[in-house]
C-alpha cells in the first residue's frame, strides 16, 4: 500500500512544471534566488522525500541495508548487551559467536559485562555477526 501511495506521488510530481511556477531574484553580488510558492516548495521536498526512500528500498532489497525488529531495537535501547543482542538475533550459539577467535568463556565474559574486549577482538565479533563495530561498542 505505501509503495502505491509512493508512485502516486512520483507520476504527480513528475508533471509538474516547476519552472513555470517559479521567480528569480538576482541579488547585488550576482547570486540568483528563486521564489516559489510554498505548495511547492513543499512538493519539491517531498519529491526529494521519495527519492530517499526509494534508496533506502533498494538498499534493503539488494542486501546493503536491513531493517532491524522492532524487538531488537527495544533490547539495545534498554542497554541490553549489544554483542548478546545481535548474536541471538542472529541465531548464533556463544561458540559459534567465539569461532571469530575467542574463547566461549571470554565471550560469555564479555556479553556479561565482566569484561572489555580491544578493538581487534570487537572488529572480528562485528564481521562475524555482521554489523559495523559502532553497533557493538
Amino acid at each position: 500500500m505505501f509503495e502505491r501511495f509512493l508512485e502516486r506521488r512520483v507520476e504527480e510530481m513528475r508533471k509538474t512544471n516547476y519552472k513555470s511556477l517559479m521567480q528569480t531574484i538576482t541579488t547585488p553580488n550576482g547570486e540568483t534566488l528563486v521564489v516559489l510558492p510554498l505548495a511547492d516548495y513543499e512538493r519539491l521536498i517531498d519529491k526529494a522525500d521519495i527519492a530517499r526512500a526509494d534508496k533506502v528500498m533498494a538498499d534493503i532489497a539488494e542486501g546493503r541495508e536491513e531493517v532491524v525488529p522492532a524487538a531488537i531495537v527495544r533490547r539495545l535501547i534498554a542497554g541490553e548487551n549489544k554483542t548478546k543482542v545481535w548474536r541471538t538475533h542472529r541465531g548464533l550459539s556463544g561458540r559459534e559467536l567465539a569461532a571469530a577467535g575467542v574463547s566461549a568463556s571470554f565471550l560469555s565474559q564479555l556479553e556479561s559485562g565482566k569484561k572489555e574486549g580491544s578493538v581487534s577482538v570487537m572488529k572480528k565479533i562485528a564481521a562475524v555477526l555482521r554489523v559495523d563495530l559502532d553497533d557493538i561498542v
